[in-house]
């Protein structure tokens, strides 16, 4: 991925001060203006490239859309739930975070909770069966500590693999499976549909009499009402909670239960935590811009494989193939469907940057608001466009193969990367003689092979005063042969070619 240029950050929230100074060092440009309200945001925002926030602030759908420069948003902390992604998404905007900053702060927290819910309790955790929702980082960190204490650790991630945290003696089972074992529950996972209500009434009548429970993570994992019910039947025997759905809570019966260990929201809120987030947010964006690599971007995981010279060629080359094909199909209906297709061992793991790439050239219509590899294939499904990718194994030479659907009729090109520079070698089934160097203004058309063909495209070209600079003809062609002809400058009437040719196409790349 090319450097994405930040000039200007603004800072919403209070951030140790050291994200501030490294962002200054690094020659960034940083407003802080805490404490603004929505309307305040919405008018201050476009004149930023980027947003660095905490919790607080809400960026919502009006405040990304009122964005016109932003390029990212950086959340000094781990939950994004305050961040309208979906909205960043389709406007291009990275959103990242600082997936490690506050790890050891919330396990921490967890396990001071723990403690707690024993102390007043009346219980010992050694022998104790916990049960980890959530295995990330800040799970493995609790699995850790509470292990020291003889517990036993089993836990549910969709996403980590059983044999990872194996090795970090969790056992891994379905939740069906593990609300039954466990004498201890706590939660590590967003807040996303899936996961709101996830210890409800239901679950907690699975549970063992008695089961206590933490949440450091967010507000509704645990259904409040559920939760109270069950404390109030006992089967829930005691819970330590630092989120609530509403914060803080105005309605105080579980802050007030005798069986409840309250604290407002205190995960990430230690002085290392803050000064940890706070400087990973700053150093994440510095090494953004300077195109080292991505780090924390929760909307954009396309780019991590983009920080290479190489990958700037191939993106490059996605690109321009697909402004050719975009060009190509200009005059007829919108196109359906695409199909992009890698070939060669050094590409296999970069079909998907290349997918995005190719996206992007043949979204691009010139206006302001330009498609980039973040929003590509949202952009291309709000669209109606089907997209498919998949790579070929075993060839030695790595190629790009993309073909679109037009109302029934299909469009096919294939490039490759030469010497650092963009080629095509084909075009609808016809095989360049020489690669065309996909730089400049470059003219393509179908015709009859003919031997007066060159002679009078550049009588045509004479006459309209642009200087031809290469051609390329096709050595193999399926059907009608397609052509290219480099120009010094783009003709000011492409339908006056019509005598000459099938179909033409011109652009710029």
């Amino acid at each position: 991925m090319a450097p994405i240029s930040i000039k200007r950050i603004l800072i919403s929230e209070s951030v140790d001060s050291c994200c501030m100074k490294i962002l200054q060092e690094n020659g960034i440009q940083v407003i802080e203006k805490p404490n603004m309200n929505k309307d305040d945001l919405i008018a201050e925002i476009k004149d930023y490239d980027g947003l660095v926030v905490r919790s607080a602030t809400k960026v919502t759908a009006d405040v990304i859309n009122a964005a016109s420069n932003l390029k990212v948003i950086g959340r000094a902390g781990t939950g994004v739930d305050n961040v309208d992604v979906d909205a960043s998404t389709k406007k291009g905007i990275i959103v990242m975070n600082t997936p490690s900053g506050n790890t050891i702060s919330a396990a921490e927290l967890t396990y001071t909770s723990k403690l707690l819910c024993m102390k007043f309790m009346g219980a010992e955790m050694y022998g104790k069966i916990l049960g980890i929702v959530g295995l990330g980082r800040i799970g493995k960190e609790v699995a850790s500590r509470m292990q020291s204490f003889g517990m036993k650790t089993i836990g549910y991630d969709p996403i980590t693999p059983p044999e990872v945290t194996a090795s970090w003696g969790v056992e891994q089972m379905s939740l069906e499976e593990l609300w039954p074992r466990c004498d201890y529950i706590t939660v590590h996972t967003p807040l996303m549909p899936s996961t709101t209500g996830l210890l409800n009434d239901a679950t907690f009548a699975k549970c063992k009499k008695g089961v206590k429970v933490v949440n450091c993570a967010r507000g509704g994992i645990i259904d409040e009402a559920a939760l109270l019910r069950a404390l109030e039947s006992g089967q829930c025997g005691g819970a330590g909670l630092d989120v609530f759905v509403e914060e803080p809570p105005k309605d105080r019966v579980l802050v007030n239960h005798p069986n409840v260990i309250t604290c407002p929201h205190l995960g990430a809120s230690t002085k290392e935590a803050q000064a940890r987030c706070g400087q990973d947010i700053a150093l994440q964006i510095v090494d953004m811009v300077k195109g080292k690599c991505l780090v924390g971007a929760v909307n954009a995981q396309v780019l991590a494989s983009t920080f290479s010279p190489e990958s700037h060629q191939w993106i490059r080359l996605g690109e321009a193939i697909g402004a050719v094909l975009k060009s190509c199909t200009t005059s007829k209906q919108p196109f359906n469907q695409v199909q992009i297709t890698t070939q060669g061992d050094s590409l296999k793991a970069s079909s998907s940057y290349m997918t995005s790439a190719v996206i992007v050239g043949l979204l691009t219509d010139g206006s302001k608001s330009r498609p980039n590899l973040v929003n590509a294939l949202s952009l291309a499904k709000e669209s109606g466009i089907t997209v498919t990718r998949n790579h070929s194994e075993g060839l030695t030479e790595s190629a790009c193969v993309v073909e679109i659907s037009v109302n029934g009729s299909c469009y096919r090109a294939t490039g490759s990367v030469q010497g650092g520079v963009p080629i095509l070698l084909e075009l609808n089934r016809s095989v360049f003689r020489q690669p065309v160097s996909l730089t400049g203004n470059l003219l393509f058309f179908k015709a009859a092979s003919s031997p007066l063909l060159l002679s009078s495209l550049t009588g045509f070209l004479a006459k309209a005063g642009v200087e031809m600079e290469s051609f390329s003809a096709p050595t193999t062609c399926i059907g009608e042969p397609w052509y290219c002809v480099g120009l010094a400058s783009l003709l000011g009437d492409l339908g006056a070619l019509k005598p000459l040719v099938q179909e033409a196409a011109m652009l710029s790349v």
